[in-house]
């Protein structure tokens, strides 16, 4: 594949039913049918959806339900043997996110999953060790919050840095939700809709080829200060993106290598948009 490609292979988890978006059900659904037929359909993930809306996604997707390929949110206290009933009537869950509120919690909940489900436990950018001693026991991954609906729900890049090092150091799989569907870092609103519709406060955003040069950076053996000066980084033609490589200053990275990172590292991450995030690689002449 060229770089893009392998930049972009279901990079996106589509989150429409979550803020700033806050889609309605039938029209989420609507939109990711219709991307996953469009013509980027390869950067395009899994349909996110909490486990209590399971019962309205039929109504909304009709024959086309069990084609769904979904990632579940589920509550460290859900009812598992609903998962296993899901999976056995045909839904297509292939992940499932779950804020634990303890790492003892890790291990008690990933002993009642479905063999063969990806799990990804959030954990606080402040972690102590034996979160991630929970989750590597646990055979899961990583979920990091790299926003939200307020400008105090964003990390700071040195954080970001500092977790993106802990886990390359581990060697442990993350994905990346909230506040990501801008491609590089920038001043955006933050209690908006996705669309441009008007809001009041605004907060510098972290872009999602900043988090995945980081990414890079790290997973290959460069510092923290490294990433950190990556995730800073607001001048979008300081990359290039060419059908050999993605080149950031004086780094450099071909197509296997970006597929690499994909598969071992930064899996991917959620937005409540697919379009916006695809529509700025079109405008930086990426796609």
């Amino acid at each position: 594949m060229t770089a893009i490609e392998s930049l972009l292979a279901e990079l996106i988890d589509y989150a429409g039913l979550y803020p700033p978006a806050a889609l309605d059900m039938h029209t989420a659904v609507r939109k990711y049918l219709e991307y996953s037929n469009g013509a980027h359909r390869r950067a395009l993930g899994r349909f996110v959806i909490d486990l209590a809306r399971f019962p309205y996604l039929w109504d909304a997707a009709g024959d086309y339900v069990r084609g769904l390929r979904l990632t579940v949110i589920a509550a460290p206290g859900a009812d598992w043997s609903e998962v296993h009933r899901l999976i056995d009537k045909g839904y297509v869950i292939e992940s499932i996110e779950i804020k634990p509120g303890a790492p003892e919690e890790i291990t008690a909940i990933a002993n009642q999953l479905p063999a063969g489900l990806t799990a990804y436990f959030e954990v606080p950018f402040d972690a102590a060790p034996k979160w991630f001693h929970a989750v590597e026991a646990s055979g899961g991954r990583i979920k990091l919050r790299m926003g939200g609906i307020a400008a105090e729900a964003f990390p700071s890049p040195q954080s970001v840095a500092a977790m993106l090092e802990e886990l390359a150091h581990r060697r442990l799989v993350f994905k990346a939700t909230a506040g990501l569907h801008h491609a590089v870092r920038g001043r955006h609103a933050v209690d908006c809709a996705v669309g441009g519709r008007p809001g009041g406060s605004t907060a510098v955003m972290h872009g999602f080829i900043n988090l995945a040069c980081a990414a890079a950076l790290l997973y290959f053996g460069a510092e923290a200060d490294d990433a950190r000066q990556a995730l800073e980084e607001e001048w979008p033609r300081s990359w290039q993106m060419t059908p050999e490589a993605l080149m950031w200053g004086e780094y450099s990275w071909n197509g296997d290598e970006l597929g690499e990172v994909r598969r071992q590292f930064f899996a991917g991450f959620g937005s409540c948009s697919f379009q916006e995030p695809i529509e700025e690689l079109e405008a930086m002449g990426w796609l």
